[in-house]
């Protein structure tokens, strides 16, 4: 019986993958999964990685996958075989280099939120606007007329629903949402 399943799926397989992890979730089995940053936006993808996250599959992701693996219990690796399949894999140094290569990379990706993601408040889009236009926190505390301490959480905030580390990156994600183009 399965008690842990480890996914890495690059973006050409993530939707495949998290068909398939999601056609056989079960109970009681450890789900931790990586994918693209991108797929966070790609509409049926993003449904998935909800409904998994949802169901308690811890779900990150980053920049860029290096590899399509899974691993179950720590022994078995499924990797890609030929152009339509893939390979089961009892090779215990082949599961140990998946693993590892896992482990190195799950610590730096960007949680997936359990909750979809929703849009912006009037507040949070005036807080980003200002802030794309270079504003410090200071000054879009003073603008706003709140404490740099609540601009503060709701920058924090908005990074959490984009799945970003940096303020930078949540820039880039916010305007790849359209959040920052005027309505």
């Amino acid at each position: 019986m399965t008690t842990e399943v480890i996914a890495m799926a690059t973006e050409r397989a993530a939707p495949r993958t998290l068909a398939t992890l999601a056609d056989n979730l079960r109970h009681g089995v450890t789900y931790r999964i990586l994918v693209p940053d991108r797929v966070r936006f790609t509409t049926g993808v993003n449904a998935r990685l909800s409904m998994l996250s949802l169901a308690g599959a811890s779900v990150r992701t980053l920049p860029a996958v290096p590899a399509d693996t899974m691993v179950l219990d720590g022994c078995i690796a499924v990797v890609p075989g030929s152009p339509s399949g893939f390979a089961v894999l009892d090779l215990p140094d082949i599961t140990a280099t998946a693993l590892a290569l896992f482990a190195r990379i799950w610590h730096t990706a960007a949680p997936f939120p359990s909750a979809p993601p929703t849009e912006l408040s009037t507040r949070e889009r005036e807080l980003l606007h200002l802030l794309s236009a270079g504003c410090t926190d200071e000054a879009a505390a003073a603008r706003l007329e709140v404490s740099v301490r609540t601009i503060r959480r709701t920058v924090a905030d908005i990074m959490s629903r984009l799945g970003a580390r940096s303020r930078f990156q949540a820039g880039a994600k916010a305007a790849d949402r359209g959040w920052l183009v005027d309505r």
